[in-house]
């Protein structure tokens, strides 16, 4: 259905969109965020795969077709396993999370604008910014031990064109609101984590201990 005005309010619920090449780091740092700052980790890949996996699903075998093909599910579907995911977490407890990280998302310009216009419009998008070269190192490795599907050389080679194609106008596009925050992902995690705790302090998110 048609939505004039988002289902929450960024006053009361704070969106930060997390975005990188595949392998810039993004689980390790938001398992940081959500340790240190109070926030919902949720992972765009992970929702459309647990529905791709569930027996009643409607969309299981396309979500699937597109995951095989390194293709982006189509926004309608992501935008709604979002908002689903979010209002379940907000009934689940009395004063359930506010804070939101949304990881892998928005991969492309279609889905920031539905998310932001239907959904919650976000604080900013944090960027890890990585060079091709050292991802496909990474996820070479990661291949290795992952037992994900899509840790190949040809899979990687596919999924970084994807996201140089689809994803970077929706960073430059949020750049250009002042909305980025824009990390070098190519130290080691202490130190990506360094940098990302002073910009969240910048941005007005403090630590909840």
């Amino acid at each position: 259905p048609q939505k004039d005005t988002p289902t929450f309010s960024p006053s009361k619920i704070s969106v930060v969109y997390v975005l990188g090449g595949p392998g810039a780091g993004k689980g390790t740092q938001c398992a940081n965020l959500v340790r240190d700052y109070g926030f919902k980790h949720l992972s765009a890949g992970d929702l459309l795969r647990a529905e791709q996996d569930r027996p009643e699903s409607e969309f299981g075998s396309m979500i699937k077709e597109y995951i095989e093909n390194g293709k982006i599910v189509p926004m309608e579907v992501t935008v709604q396993l979002l908002e689903n995911a979010m209002t379940e977490e907000i009934r689940s407890r009395e004063g359930g999370a506010s804070r939101f990280l949304i990881d892998g998302f928005p991969r492309k310009m279609d889905q920031a604008l539905k998310f932001e216009a239907a959904v919650c419009p976000s604080q900013f998008t944090l960027f890890f910014d990585c060079p091709e070269d050292v991802m496909q190192e990474r996820l070479i490795n990661r291949g290795k031990t992952s037992g994900r599907a899509d840790d190949n050389a040809e899979s990687i080679k596919k999924r970084f064109q994807t996201f140089v194609e689809t994803s970077m106008p929706v960073v430059d596009y949020f750049e250009k609101e002042g909305k980025v925050v824009k990390v070098s992902a190519t130290k080691g995690p202490e130190e990506i984590y360094g940098e990302v705790k002073m910009r969240m302090g910048e941005r007005g998110f403090e630590m909840v201990k």
